[in-house]
């Protein structure tokens, strides 16, 4: 028999129950998929879910703690390691460039005898644990490792969901087992895999981020040959970020239309960079509409982060808020757009109001820019990622790549979600199993050009090869006309990798990853430093 405790509000007073009681009826399934479901006697408001279990990883044991947002540091963890917190900054510098905004950092409390993580985790080694959320829908389910205490928390927070007298409620619903072979087949058989279409694709930023134009982008366009898939225009089109229906005219003086038309004369998709929940300070759109904008119970404004000399999250609950993001991803699908990478997606629950838990707010948002697009394929970014399943269909795993491969020096100290080659290519190795059964994964771009970058030639390669084994979508921002034929050759090389091999498995040794896949017939290993970024 499992020991839990259900929180719950009634009225004004707090209670907690691990069995029925006067308030609410309990009935338990036990076995590998546990689910405990409530009925409520009375009208209550559903606070949070909690299990203890004895659990103590061996030193040499790998541990899988999944990131809390789609950029979120995520990997397999040795118990002695610790988490990023960025609470431990000045809180000057928190406050000035809101960096506890971009993930979880705030409302978990970190500590360093503490690793957590949302909706799957795994521990394989000497003591192995295996356990994922089927109850992602109405709220994360948050496993925290105490170290110290030598406990394994599972635990889901539902904010005071109501719930009537009469209804049934799931508190809990979730699939645990004692072997990381029979958790990671149940995790496969729950979600059956999908052959989503990979992709081949260019996309503008990470080579001239805001600063694009008309001749730019055409001219990098006619560079790419009849084995590319996509053409993706990202930031720096629109006037101001939020002000989605105003185009620069001075670098696209005929507008977006002649790009997506020349796209496709090549054969090509025709894909699009929106951040649709969000608007930047200076924007048209928060001068102007205030009131379609997030405030929290104080009346501040619901800022998002420090981007685009800061940013502020839209109140989707609003109804003009809404129609406004429809008729803007209305306007590009009108255009003839096929392809929507939809950023900073975290936005939608950044802040919930007590009823709704910060997932149930992310399903209902994520849902509704699946219903405003149709068939039109999404790839989301800073999104939070289980409830991206059955929205989305290629989601990115790691944060941007940096052009150094582990950025500045300073920007180490910062939240989980920043920028990092060196993060991105960790979390797109350990999220691997994610591809093509919750989604289909984007691990980010390769870059292989000389100028504007200080990534070592072996920092390239390495970046290519594991982004070309691990993921469904192969993106770069280079003008390849440039490619000199040892690059064009590394280029063929890594998509015979991407259409052809199969990983068959990877461990983690230290800072090495040792990978394992079949080409052609033919098994074969390659060594990734973890640290250093390159190929042994």
């Amino acid at each position: 028999m499992i020991k839990f405790t259900v929180c719950y509000e009634i009225g004004e007073e707090v209670k907690s129950a691990s069995e029925s009681n006067e308030d609410i009826i309990i009935y338990t399934e036990e076995g590998s998929r546990t689910k405990i479901l409530l009925e409520a006697k009375k009208s209550i408001k559903l606070l949070s879910f909690e299990q203890h279990l004895n659990f103590a990883p061996d030193k040499n044991d790998a541990c899988f703690f999944n990131g809390y947002q789609s950029w979120t540091d995520t990997k397999e963890f040795y118990i002695y390691e610790r988490e990023k917190n960025v609470n431990r900054l000045p809180q000057f510098l928190i406050n000035a460039f809101s960096f506890d905004r971009y993930g979880d950092a705030g409302f978990y409390r970190y500590d360093k005898n503490k690793l957590h993580g949302y909706d799957i985790f795994y521990c394989k080694g000497k003591r192995e644990k295996f356990v994922f959320n089927l109850n992602y829908t109405a709220a994360y389910l948050i496993i925290e490792l105490n170290k110290k205490d030598k406990t394994l928390t599972l635990s889901y927070d539902y904010n005071g969901t109501e719930i009537a007298i009469g209804n049934r409620w799931a508190v809990a619903d979730y699939c645990i087992f004692d072997s990381v072979a029979q958790g990671m087949a149940c995790f496969e058989s729950m979600f059956p895999r999908k052959n989503t279409a990979k992709l081949f694709g260019y996309t503008s930023w990470y080579n001239y981020y805001q600063n694009i134009s008309q001749d730019t982008l055409l001219r990098d366009l006619e560079a790419l040959d009849k084995r590319f898939d996509l053409f993706q225009i990202d930031d720096g089109y629109e006037t101001k970020v939020g002000d989605w229906l105003q185009v620069d005219k001075t670098k696209f003086p005929d507008g977006l239309k002649p790009i997506a038309d020349a796209a496709h004369a090549k054969g090509l998709k025709a894909g699009i960079w929106l951040a649709p929940f969000v608007a930047q300070e200076s924007s048209e759109l928060f001068t102007l509409h205030k009131e379609w904008f997030l405030r929290f119970d104080n009346g501040d404004y619901v800022k998002c982060g420090s981007n685009w000399g800061g940013f502020y999250a839209l109140d989707l609950n609003n109804e003009d808020a809404r129609n406004y993001i429809k008729s803007c991803l209305q306007h590009y699908v009108d255009m003839g757009f096929d392809f929507f990478k939809l950023d900073f997606l975290y936005a939608a629950n950044i802040y919930v109001k007590k009823g709704t838990s910060r997932s149930a707010a992310a399903e209902k948002a994520y849902a509704f820019l699946r219903e405003c697009l149709g068939s039109k394929l999404i790839l989301g970014c800073g999104a939070t990622v289980f409830n991206c399943i059955g929205k989305f269909d290629y989601l990115r795993v790691g944060p941007d790549v940096s052009l150094k491969f582990d950025d500045v020096w300073y920007m180490r100290f910062m939240h989980r979600e920043r920028i990092s080659t060196k993060v991105t290519l960790q979390n797109t190795v350990y999220r691997s199993f994610f591809n093509n059964r919750l989604f289909a994964n984007d691990p980010d771009v390769f870059l292989l050009r000389d100028d504007n970058i200080s990534l070592s030639p072996k920092q390239k390669e390495a970046l290519i090869t594991i982004n070309a084994l691990f993921g469904n979508v192969l993106m770069t921002s280079d003008n390849i006309r440039e490619y000199s034929q040892v690059k064009l050759k590394l280029l063929a090389d890594m998509l015979e990798l991407f259409y052809h091999a199969e990983v068959l498995d990877y461990t983690r040794r230290g800072e090495i990853i040792e990978i394992h896949y079949a080409l052609n017939g033919c098994k074969q290993t390659v060594k990734y430093n973890t640290k250093r970024g390159k190929l042994l």
